[in-house]
């Protein structure tokens, strides 16, 4: 036998190829996580100020292709990674004022609620239509984050993300979860169409039933919006108001700006009596009422008569209702209140803020969170108390609904002051401590979904801006800049018929969560009777 001697070089060569094909491999199974976090920032991408609404198609039309098919496991780290590619960018305002560990905190607990909707459609990719399925579980995911922890966090939304786009109508139709619903059923459909498309050409043979399904899910959400299109109507049904909207601005942005509570007071008075001088000169129209943003008096107008003189000179100045966002003291209880000042009566009618924000107006945990960071609570020294009754302002006739601020992310809390009566929406709103972060924006548009929801008009007065007059299909009329002193005098519909998403109220999202456990429910059961099957 002759034994050949092979030099280091020769092995070097005949080796490289195998470490270069598993270096390769490495690679390739890297593409999946990369590919979930940036469909994950192309979806924060669609996301207000950015009119790219449509880009939250391609984002879950990749999403799509990595989970589909995929285990448990590693549908829970992509659905992670989606999450953070998301989240991260959105919510990053949160840390303006505390620093990063609140604003990492809050993502990394989000996007554990994105993990789990990973491993769930993954689950239902598996079956007939899985389109359907999963969208539903996305939105089923939604439900959840909307409610839990601390009474849930709905930011982030995929329907807030659509106030520019074609599915906006969808809103009138079943509110959030619908319009939500839809546009993740389209951009799953449009992945199962292209996969469709590539499998016939390869084996030129695609299961009619399946390539229907595919087509239907892209179809019938563009369909749904188009068809919903006449639900969205400016005619006034009872009438007009002129209203006024005034922006004071803030001595400066940040928490600090709270220790200049005479301030801010008074620059929101500075610009009514700003107002009321050009009603007399004849620039501006005579607003039915105006409305100032929360937070404009943080001087308890009821224990200090300075504050209370100020803002009466300044209902008495523009001659007619103020609607003032205070901090009050009663009973013992802190409390978040709009107020009406008449400027004959004084205070007339209130309405107490019942979404308050955790970390922001009470503080869950509060000994963990001081353990942690005593700077933190602090911040938040005494807890404000929650409203229980929903506001709505009887303004010589003019029904005018209150949701505060946080509140406008939650569906219930906008739609109660329409059952109610309301006939047109006012969203008084802070946003001064997020400096000029995107979170204004986003919130604005949060208030634009909700006027085509529920056909309202909405007026969005802020501190420090962007204050807004929007109509109830969701145009802005009127806004201001950021940091600037304003006024915005509009008149505006009245309306009191009721939308479908009015009428239905949480029934279309309760039908998408049911739909979710039935895939899932079904993918279950289909696992275990092949176990048996195997077995026997």
């Amino acid at each position: 036998m002759t034994v050949t001697a092979t030099s280091v070089d020769q092995q070097d060569q005949l080796q490289s190829p195998s470490a270069s094909g598993v270096r390769g491999g490495r690679l390739l199974r890297l593409v999946p996580a990369v590919v979930s976090a940036l469909c994950g920032v192309l979806l924060y991408v669609s996301f207000p100020p950015r009119p790219l609404w449509w880009l939250a198609l391609p984002a879950f039309a990749g999403f799509g292709w990595v989970l589909r098919g995929r285990g448990w496991k590693a549908a829970l780290g992509l659905g992670y990674l989606f999450g953070l590619g998301f989240l991260l960018p959105l919510l990053v305002w949160t840390g303006v004022e505390v620093g990063p560990g609140p604003w990492l905190a809050l993502v990394a607990i989000e996007a554990a609620f994105i993990a789990s909707v990973g491993v769930g459609v993954a689950a239902v990719s598996r079956l007939p239509a899985w389109p359907v399925w999963a969208a539903a579980v996305w939105i089923a995911g939604e439900a959840v984050r909307a409610r839990a922890p601390f009474r849930g966090f709905p930011w982030g939304k995929i329907a807030f993300g659509q106030a520019d786009g074609v599915f906006l109508p969808l809103a009138a139709v079943g509110g959030t979860p619908v319009l939500g619903f839809a546009v993740v059923l389209c951009g799953f459909g449009l992945y199962e169409a292209g996969r469709l498309i590539a499998e016939r050409r390869r084996t030129h043979a695609v299961r009619r039933g399946t390539a229907a399904a595919a087509l239907l899910s892209v179809a019938v959400p563009v369909a749904g919006a188009v068809a919903a299109r006449p639900l969205v109507s400016d005619k006034a049904e009872d009438g007009t108001r002129t209203v006024a909207v005034i922006q004071g601005n803030v001595p400066r942005s940040g928490l600090e700006f709270s220790a200049q509570r005479r301030a801010v007071l008074d620059y929101h008075v500075r610009e009514t009596l700003r107002l009321a001088a050009d009603i007399k000169a004849g620039k501006a129209p005579k607003p039915d009422y105006v409305l100032w943003p929360e937070n404009s008096s943080d001087i308890d107008p009821y224990t200090n008569p300075d504050a209370a003189a100020v803002i009466e000179g300044a209902a008495k100045a523009v001659g007619v209702p103020i609607s003032v966002g205070g901090v009050v003291e009663k009973d013992g209880r802190q409390l978040n209140e709009q107020i009406l000042w008449d400027p004959v009566k004084g205070p007339t009618q209130t309405y107490d803020k019942r979404q308050i924000q955790p970390f922001g107006e009470y503080l869950p945990l509060r000994g963990l969170v001081g353990a942690i960071n005593k700077n933190w609570t602090s911040m938040v020294r005494k807890d404000f108390s929650r409203g229980s009754a929903p506001g709505v302002f009887d303004i010589d006739g003019a029904k005018v609904g209150l949701a505060t601020c946080y509140e406008a992310a939650f569906d219930w809390a906008v739609r109660d002051t329409v059952t109610h009566g309301a006939e047109m929406i006012s969203v008084p709103s802070n946003n001064a401590t997020f400096d000029r972060s995107e979170m204004t924006y986003q919130q604005l548009a949060m208030s634009r979904i909700r006027a085509v929801e529920h056909s309202r008009t909405v007026t969005v007065p802020v501190t420090s801006g962007v204050s807004a007059v929007i109509m109830p299909d969701g145009r802005i009329t009127q806004k201001t800049g950021m940091f600037v002193p304003g006024y915005l005098v509009q008149k505006v519909p009245l309306r009191t018929s009721r939308t479908p998403a009015t009428q239905l109220g949480i029934l279309p999202e309760i039908a998408l969560v049911l739909v979710a456990a039935g895939g899932i429910g079904w993918t279950i059961g289909s696992g275990l009777r092949r176990r048996r099957a195997g077995g026997v």
